[in-house]
């Protein structure tokens, strides 16, 4: 009986000294095992603008890229259209045979329709190919004007065809660069009577940037376009930064700036101001002489027949992104138009002179779009996974 009592008392010391010894084993291995990353939601996008990314955050990351934890979803397809009511419309004739024109514009619309696909989509490199289709219409109170510049654009409007390359490259985990290079048909033709040399716009930009950390990129560069009306050279700077779970900055100044609140993955909101540029070509119905204030013709000036419009705006600014399904976003947005200038110029000879000095009024405007997310399954559909 004694020795039966030893025995059960020595089975229960080792088991009880066994699931000790697995229970401080399974606590020191608690201690040394890493817990799983938080997985980060929705995927961050590229700055606003033509360019299209796929970011590493959230993972272990090689390469550093310009996108930040908790920026908008990456745009594929776009579909958007923007609408202003009446606003006052006041052009000044530059030269002395054109009068002067006011009235009211009952409507300025224009419908977007953009689409980006990634042809190379590696951590260490992206091509994205872009392309784009957008009309600008007016329709004027009283038709016709009698003045030839909007009786021409109100009948055919302004319409734009072009594509695009953007290369984003990281070069290592602290280093991106962006190269975009755009290609453009701008002006009031039609499909019979388009010629590419007449109405062909070239843009591009570069920038170098620098990924501080997940949750701020910046970059320095230059931009080559029609931001402001005509083609010239201005300096970039981007910077996109997320502060905390709700609040962040995006901006590529000077041409758009916007801070931004994170409602939920699902839902975000952005206030802010952009700055447009538009180039068009108009052709004239028949040729304009430009004349002295006495009546006669300007010596050695050959007549127009066609006038370079520049239009630049600024828009102050509001906007709503809320996923509606999986991979469908609706954005609507709504603000005030400041327009700086809607002015023609001669393209035709050498010294460029304003012909049409015009003013729009300060004026409300809303916008709604649709757009398509290019998921990981998407891509992974066409083969463009990472």
């Amino acid at each position: 009986m004694l020795v039966s009592s030893c025995m059960w008392a020595r089975a229960v010391r080792k088991t009880v000294l066994g699931v000790g010894g697995l229970l401080l084993a399974a606590s020191a291995m608690a201690q040394v095992t890493p817990a799983s990353p938080t997985p980060v939601f929705p995927a961050p996008a590229p700055p606003r603008g033509d360019t299209l990314a796929t970011d590493q955050v959230g993972q272990d990351q090689e390469f550093a890229t310009p996108s930040v934890v908790n920026q908008g979803p990456t745009k594929g397809i776009i579909f958007h259209y923007e609408r202003m009511p009446t606003f006052g419309v006041r052009s000044t004739a530059q030269v002395a045979n054109l009068p002067n024109y006011s009235a009211d514009a009952e409507k300025n619309a224009r419908l977007v329709i953009k689409g980006y696909i990634p042809m190379l989509n590696h951590p260490h490199l992206k091509l994205i190919l872009g392309v784009n289709y957008e009309r600008e219409e007016f329709e004027f109170k009283r038709a016709p004007t009698n003045y030839e510049l909007y009786d021409n654009i109100e009948n055919k409007g302004l319409k734009t065809l072009g594509a695009q390359l953007a290369v984003i490259r990281p070069v290592n985990t602290v280093n991106w660069y962006i190269f975009r290079i755009k290609g453009e048909l701008s002006g009031d033709y039609t499909s019979n009577e388009l010629n590419v040399s007449d109405y062909l716009r070239v843009s591009s930009e570069f920038i170098y940037g620098w990924k501080r950390s997940p949750t701020f990129s910046w970059g320095i560069g230059a931009q080559l376009g029609y931001t402001f009306g005509r083609q010239s050279i201005y300096p970039a700077v981007l910077y996109n930064r997320t502060f905390n779970s709700r609040w962040g900055l995006e901006a590529l100044f000077p041409a758009r700036v916007s801070a931004r609140y994170n409602v939920s993955p699902k839902s975000i909101f952005t206030a802010g101001y952009s700055v447009d540029g538009f180039n068009y070509i108009v052709k004239l119905n028949s040729p304009l002489t430009r004349r002295l204030p006495n009546g006669d013709p300007e010596p050695n000036i050959n007549p127009l027949r066609t006038l370079e419009l520049r239009e630049t705006e600024v828009k102050f600014r509001g906007r709503w992104e809320r996923e509606l399904y999986d991979f469908i976003w609706l954005g609507a947005e709504a603000g005030y138009r400041y327009n700086y200038a809607f002015d023609a110029f001669d393209r035709t000879n050498d010294d460029r002179q304003k012909i049409i000095d015009s003013q729009f009024d300060w004026a409300p405007y809303a916008s709604l779009e649709i757009f398509i997310v290019p998921t990981k399954g998407l891509l992974g559909l066409f083969g463009m996974g990472r």
